[in-house]
């Protein structure tokens, strides 16, 4: 399960702004500790449900199992802000490895030195990255050549869709394509006075999951061009979905109606989000919503398909929005050594991630993991698994400021799909500056 990558990307750009500063460690000078001596490390993650957290003790037990020498503290329900704070004050007591959920923040966590740089560690282990990754995971990981992190499980984002609403509307299969979507969240939408009964597509920016980086899959694109500045207002692809995206707010009734009813929305993360309640009839949405429906008991049949991409791309059809959750080594431990051995075990051992990936019901991160017999998830759990190996599936570029140009560009998308910007192509190009603004100011 996650938070709202967006969601808690706005505090963790807040939290980290110092990093750039505060932190100057590196593995060489902090990785002197005999690998082979009885230890203890700190593990720091930011899984809360009970069932997570006994996922994560069950893979430090079987770690713990094969390297007996090495004792493992867990601490969970640790955000990026608790875990900032930490990183920047050091000391014994502090994390020696740490995981986020956040991979937008990749690049302020490999430029600031927030992460130790794994290089040495991998090099020591030879470690052959590309033949362990699905390369996305592999881009999301490191900044700029820079690799501080790894890939441990992964989101995989896809549609959702109410099999008894379809069959009710005579929708015999998902939509692949952009312009199907549009036609399927109409046929699907039943009114009731000024709201409605059931809502086909909730397309809103503000409508959980649907921001503008989960969108942005469906159409090839480009956030920055080969000089490092922001390309959303020279690719035309931003400007297609922001087109699309505003169009299926006003063909299901407008920007004000469609917020009136999204605030009769349940919690995102309870048993009354609006999908298990059927509100709405499909759902733009990671992996880990098909067992959320199926705890809350929904009393219909959950179907599960890739987002469908622009008209143009059809032959793309199957791909998404990747992101996940990175773990790497705190620069202020005093035994990155033996902190790697964990980071190595939890992110590679092939039993390690298949287990893992069972237990919180997130994709596996390894490919040797994806096909696994050893996974024993939904049949339909499979789209998620073609998902994340699909070779056009991609993810949000990384900054040095991290998930700061996602944040401007989609308070963007909040003003042009209310209608507060008229010119698109000027708000675009006014973004794009005060992205590149940003960064510059960043670096």
């Amino acid at each position: 399960m996650r938070t709202s990558r967006l969601t808690t990307t706005a505090v963790a750009v807040a939290a980290i702004s110092v990093l750039a500063t505060a932190c100057t460690g590196s593995s060489e000078a902090g990785a002197s500790d005999d690998p082979d001596a009885k230890t203890t490390i700190n593990f720091w993650h930011g899984w809360s449900a009970p069932a997570e957290v006994k996922a994560v003790q069950d893979n430090i037990d079987r770690f713990e199992k094969a390297h007996p020498n090495i004792t493992v503290k867990v601490s969970g329900n640790i955000n990026d802000d608790k875990l900032n704070q930490a990183l920047r004050a050091g000391g014994s007591d502090g994390p020696d490895v740490v995981s986020s959920f956040t991979t937008a923040n990749v690049g302020k966590f490999c430029s600031s030195g927030a992460f130790t740089d794994l290089k040495p560690f991998i090099e020591k282990s030879k470690l052959d990255l590309e033949k362990t990754f699905p390369k996305v995971l592999l881009d999301y990981t490191q900044f700029e050549g820079k690799r501080c992190a790894l890939p441990l499980l992964t989101d995989a984002y896809g549609l959702y869709y109410n099999k008894d609403a379809f069959e009710k509307a005579g929708i015999t299969a998902p939509p692949k394509t952009m312009s199907e979507l549009t036609q399927v969240a109409g046929k699907l939408t039943v009114e009731k006075g000024d709201t409605y009964q059931q809502l086909g597509f909730m397309p809103n920016f503000h409508g959980y999951e649907t921001v503008v980086s989960h969108y942005m899959p469906s159409w090839e694109h480009a956030y920055f061009d080969e000089n490092g500045k922001s390309n959303i207002a020279e690719d035309p692809a931003f400007a297609k979905m922001f087109t699309y995206q505003k169009k299926l707010v006003d063909s299901l009734g407008g920007y004000d109606r469609l917020e009136k009813y999204r605030g009769t929305f349940g919690d995102e993360w309870g048993a009354k989000h609006p999908f298990h309640t059927g509100q709405v009839a499909m759902q733009l949405d990671g992996e880990w919503r098909l067992g959320m429906a199926e705890d809350a008991g929904v009393d219909f049949e959950v179907g599960v398909a890739p987002m469908p991409v622009a008209d143009d791309e059809a032959d793309s059809y199957g791909k998404g929005y990747l992101s996940g959750t990175i773990v790497g080594i705190a620069p202020a431990s005093k035994k990155q050594n033996a902190a790697w051995e964990l980071v190595k075990f939890m992110t590679t051992d092939t039993e390690a991630v298949v287990n893992f990936s069972n237990g919180i019901r997130n994709v596996p991160s390894t490919l040797e993991a994806l096909k696994s017999p050893d996974l024993k998830f939904d049949p339909r759990f499979k789209t998620f698994l073609d998902i994340a190996q699909h070779p056009e599936s991609s993810t949000s570029d990384g900054a040095v400021n991290g998930a700061t140009y996602q944040l401007t560009l989609q308070d963007f998308g909040y003003q042009y799909e209310k209608g507060a910007v008229k010119d698109l192509q000027a708000g675009l190009e006014k973004t794009a500056r005060q992205i590149d603004t940003d960064i510059a100011k960043a670096k």
